[in-house]
């Protein structure tokens, strides 16, 4: 066990009220004399409203109001914003994306009208008689349509249903290495759309201030700054002062929590308007029409090899499908995130991407766990896999061959890699995976009937995200520490991980620390927890303001102890003079620095400390990942018999929450791989997989023990030597899955399928390769 608390697997803290029940969820905390809100949404993917009727449902026993979109927008209120076009998507299409509908529709579940009710159950009957007469107009719910010639307008500013596109790294170089190549593969890819299911569905409590003209929001939201930034430049259009938003503890978010959503604004501006409280809680069918959905990405890639399976150029042409409006960060993910990974953890001399965004009459696509790095490492890892089975070349010794091996290595797209153990992760893998032994396991599944694969898959993540972070150290009266972070936790652990960075560096117990985040009233700025970049940016301003805290504190304990800052040592929350007893504790001289007529000279009163974290550095988490699958031939069911995950996220701070992070990360996205599928009616826009009924999300059963390895190359490029572990399960997951899958296939002579590989698609794979037809729908 490391001799410090970095380093050491420790117990959540946060874990005991969990599992006691005493958790701090939005629908635990809704007082009982609050008003309730329902949302009235259409059923309808395309249509204009020509009139909406509310007399009837403002009428019924316990309504405070029913509200349509031209209430909000008399009111002065603006449309939501879309930040991808104001720090990064240029050229970018945003059409009006208001709250509540005002006369038309473009998804079905988009809000249309409001109910604010004495309860829950008289908004929801009121909001059944809100009548509304809809023309339906002609949808559209897939990209690759949108962008095709005669297709129906969905904007009319976004001719041809274009919002953007754009374009990187070098066309002639790739050109020219096409020409030249031995080789030229080619793949035609589908990422698959998928809802985001955290455990707790979105949920929140407005409360308007009239004297003080101000907002509180307490909200299962994540990002609380830049939420409220938007309310307030945006919506609102007040002094940011004049908003607190809050979350208490958040059931998962996976990135979909991170963004202004219309029911906030309805919460905050029904609460202004009828001097109440007001509260509202989805239901689980309203957040997968309501919430945003993840990837839906389709790419067609090109892989240039020389004689020897060397890699010299890739071209990658990407459609990301946005759905109906520029979701906040939504148009950034494939356009820029995207970029940041292309081409994996191989040396490719040059590379160029073309990406589009189509508009379309389905939920709006945001940021989902690795925003664009999964779909990047997808395409990758599927396109080397068909240039190992095209060239016979065994799919380890491929890859062994093109990983980088110098560092710092520059990628053709501009990323500078510090290092990383590529190499040295797929060699352990190839150990662990027992390739001599899978010929027999292939024959016992033969044997009963069963046809057996074996995948093998790298990934590259690029974590950071916001390239600035805050801290604050705080000393509190009864001797606690409270350590204020602008990161934010909903089930990664932070409340214990950031009490061993503090516990570290003081030296005093981890129960001395108590972790604050998620108040814009109590903590001074944040950029939340997306992209992997807690540890790394949140970790990296605790331990500068911890760095000022001590400075400031030596100064003040040679003061007192009559000493020079040199002969002091500190060590165990106390500062003391070497070869004496003198000595004096962190929180002694908290108190001590609050009196200031005893300080040294210069000295501003107090210890408390609030620091920044500016880096724009970049690090890179990456590894090697092995699957194993048995397929019943008759059923075409996949079970996962092994995976194994060998991973370097440099330092880690709490191996077993690392291992937690991944493994979590891993089960979503061999959920993506076999089960998820994200189904609208090609002519209606009716979301088809719209309840769990319909939509397949991995249990316990569907999954192996995962054996999660991690050998960390601990990186320079931060003072605590960590890279991001959050989001790179689900980066390698799918394509190792896919991998194992084809391999099982390929003594049926089948050498593409998309995910979902679901039994009914690889039974009607297995089918056509047996019998010359298929069915697939």
């Amino acid at each position: 066990m490391p001799d410090g608390f970095i380093g050491r697997s420790m117990v959540r803290r946060e874990d005991e009220r969990f599992l006691l029940g005493r958790g701090r969820y939005a629908n635990d905390i809704v007082p009982k004399d609050v008003l309730h809100l329902h949302v009235v949404r259409s059923p309808h993917a395309h249509a204009a409203l020509r009139r909406i009727e509310t007399a009837e449902a403002a009428a019924m026993a316990g309504v405070r109001g029913v509200y349509v979109g031209s209430d909000l927008a008399a009111d002065g209120l603006g449309p939501m914003p879309c930040v991808a076009a104001i720090a990064t998507v240029k050229p970018l299409i945003v059409p009006p994306r208001w709250a509540v509908a005002i006369e038309r529709v473009h998804h079905v579940g988009e809000p249309v009208a409001f109910v604010v009710a004495e309860t829950a159950n008289a908004a929801r009957d009121a909001a059944e008689a809100v009548l509304v007469d809809y023309q339906a107009l002609p949808a559209i719910v897939d990209g690759a349509r949108a962008v095709a010639g005669g297709a129906p307008q969905i904007w009319p500013q976004a001719p041809g249903n274009l919002a953007f596109q754009a374009q990187k790294g070098d066309r002639a170089a790739v050109e020219q290495a096409m020409a030249g190549a031995a080789h030229v593969i080619e793949t035609a890819l589908l990422n698959n759309r998928v809802v985001v299911a955290p455990i707790e569905p979105r949920a929140g409590i407005a409360t308007y201030d009239a004297p003080a003209d101000s907002f509180s929001l307490e909200f299962t939201g994540q990002g609380m700054h830049g939420i409220r930034r938007q309310l307030a430049e945006h919506i609102f259009k007040m002094p940011a002062e004049r908003i607190r938003l809050s979350a208490p503890d958040v059931g998962g978010g996976f990135g979909m929590k991170n963004f202004l959503y219309p029911e906030w604004i309805m919460l905050l501006w029904a609460a202004r308007k009828l001097g109440r409280q007001v509260a509202w809680c989805a239901d689980r069918g309203e957040d997968f029409v309501g919430a945003i959905q993840g990837r839906d990405v389709r790419s067609r890639t090109r892989l240039a090899l020389d004689r020897d399976g060397r890699f010299l150029a890739l071209d990658v042409a990407l459609l990301a499908d946005l759905g109906a409006y520029a979701s906040s960060f939504g148009p950034a993910i494939s356009a820029n995130s995207a970029s940041t990974a292309m081409g994996g953890g191989y040396a490719i001399p040059a590379i160029f991407m073309d990406v589009r965004g189509a508009f379309t009459n389905a939920t709006p696509v945001d940021a989902y766990r690795g925003a664009g790095k999964p779909e990047a490492n997808y395409l990758i890892e599927r396109t080397i896999d068909a240039a190992a089975r095209a060239l016979a070349i065994d799919p380890f010794e491929l890859r062994r061959r093109n990983l980088i091996t110098a560092f710092p290595y520059r990628t053709a797209l501009g990323q500078t890699i510090d290092g990383g153990r590529f190499a040295a992760n797929l060699a352990e893998a190839r150990k662990l995976a027992d390739l001599a032994g899978f010929v027999q396991r292939r024959r016992d599944s033969e044997m009963r009937g069963c046809l057996r694969g074996l995948g093998i898959a790298c990934f590259l993540e690029t974590s950071r995200g916001t390239p600035t972070e805050g801290a604050e150290i705080r000393f509190e009266p009864d001797g606690r520490i409270a350590v204020i972070v602008g990161t934010e936790s909903n089930g990664q652990g932070h409340e214990t991980a950031y009490a061993q960075i503090a516990a570290d560096r003081f030296g005093l117990p981890v129960e001395t620390f108590r972790y604050v985040q998620a108040d814009t009233g109590e903590v001074r700025t944040g950029n939340g927890h997306g992209g992997a970049r807690s540890m790394h940016m949140g970790g990296g301003a605790v331990m500068c303001a911890i760095d000022e805290v001590l400075g400031k504190a030596r100064k003040l304990a040679a003061h007192l102890l009559q000493a020079s800052p040199d002969e002091l040592q500190f060590a165990e929350g106390q500062f003391s003079v070497r070869g004496s007893a003198r000595s004096i504790s962190i929180q002694a001289l908290a108190q001590n620095a609050r009196d200031v007529r005893d300080l040294p000279e210069g000295m501003s009163p107090g210890l408390d400390t609030h620091a920044m974290n500016m880096s724009d550095i970049i690090t890179f988490p990456n590894g090697s990942h092995v699957a194993e699958v048995e397929i019943d031939r008759d059923t075409g069911q996949v079970a996962v018999a092994r995976y194994i995950a060998v991973d370097d996220y440099g330092r880690l701070i709490n191996p077993m929450l690392t291992e937690g992070q991944v493994q979590g990360g891993l089960a979503q996205g061999i959920g993506q791989a076999l089960l998820e599928r994200t189904v609208y009616d090609p002519e209606s826009g009716q979301l088809l997989s719209a309840s769990f009924m319909d939509y397949a999300i991995p249990r316990a059963s569907d999954l192996p023990a995962l054996e999660v390895h991690l050998l960390g190359e601990p990186t320079k490029v931060n003072a605590l030597g960590v890279k991001g572990s959050g989001q790179a399960g689900c980066m390698a997951a799918p394509q190792t899955i896919m991998h194992a899958i084809l391999d099982a296939l390929s003594t049926l002579g089948i050498e593409h399928l998309d995910m979902p590989a679901t039994p009914e698609r690889v039974w009607q794979a297995i089918h056509a390769a047996t019998h010359g037809a298929t069915t697939e729908r």
